[in-house]
């Protein structure tokens, strides 16, 4: 009998829980405006445009921060929360923006200070009026804990690219290619700095097999923290940046990941 009652009681509470879920949306999709009014709206909002990035054939990705987003991000293993992206889509006339509370809940993991990402996106709506969230979303207790499937990583499985001191990783990233790979160096603390990595431009074309619309999932972020040079693993990123992506979608770029972690390693051979 007790058995019986512990089965029942286990599942209302999945019952409940799943009943109480709220959906996230992983983007804010707004009417088309320029590269120029975006920048110049973000600024006047207090936030710092760090880079202009060619993602994709007629778009750029806008990349941004704040000094609220860095605080966080300066904290171990979560540099990656530090930046927010506008993607302006010149061809099918929209701009896409992270939401910060989707990404944030991602990147921060259990460190997620909602107050901090929730006055982002108050931000944001303030100077991009009526924004509607995109159809890609996930539950929000299901952001943190995501991976694609059994056996695929999870955000604490990055690829680790190289070891050395930090300044000698950086030194390797700005030296190689002569630094023309890098779109933006962010650093965070003493300990930690986040570099935008351009990757290969025929690495790059998996963007147009899986939608434009996501394309602000590049510039691909390494981050140089104590010693040690990672990136999100990209079987990850990918699919956080994509969660409408089927088995099958997946599939037609199987060979991506991989790809991807060969560009980001080379630097530091």
């Amino acid at each position: 009998m007790k058995k019986i009652v512990l089965l029942f009681v286990s599942a209302m509470m999945l019952f409940s829980t799943s009943l109480f879920a709220k959906e996230i949306s992983a983007y804010l999709i707004g009417a088309h405006i320029g590269v120029e009014d975006v920048k110049n709206r973000l600024t006047s909002a207090g936030f710092e445009v760090i880079a202009e990035y060619a993602s994709v054939e007629e778009g750029t990705t806008v990349v941004f921060t704040n000094n609220a987003l860095k605080a966080e991000a300066s904290k171990p293993k979560r540099a990656n929360a530090a930046v927010l992206r506008v993607f302006v889509d010149d061809r099918e006339k929209i701009i896409s923006i992270t939401n910060p509370v989707y990404f944030g809940r991602a990147f921060m993991q259990d460190d997620y200070n909602a107050d901090v990402f929730e006055a982002q996106l108050a931000s944001l709506n303030g100077v991009f009026k009526g924004l509607t969230g995109s159809i890609d979303k996930l539950d929000d207790d299901d952001i943190a804990g995501f991976h694609f499937m059994m056996g695929m990583p999870y955000y604490e499985d990055p690829d680790e690219l190289a070891e050395a001191q930090n300044s000698e990783l950086l030194g390797k990233l700005r030296a190689y290619e002569s630094g023309k790979n890098i779109v933006f160096e962010l650093k965070l603390s003493d300990k930690s700095t986040l570099v935008g990595y351009e990757i290969n431009a025929e690495t790059k074309g998996f963007i147009k097999d899986i939608g434009r619309a996501n394309a602000s999932v590049l510039p691909y972020c390494i981050t140089v923290e104590d010693g040690v040079a990672t990136a999100l693993a990209a079987k990850y990123y990918l699919a956080i940046s994509y969660p409408l992506l089927s088995m099958g979608e997946f599939m037609t770029i199987s060979s991506v990941p991989g790809e991807i972690l060969e560009d980001l390693e080379k630097p530091f051979k």
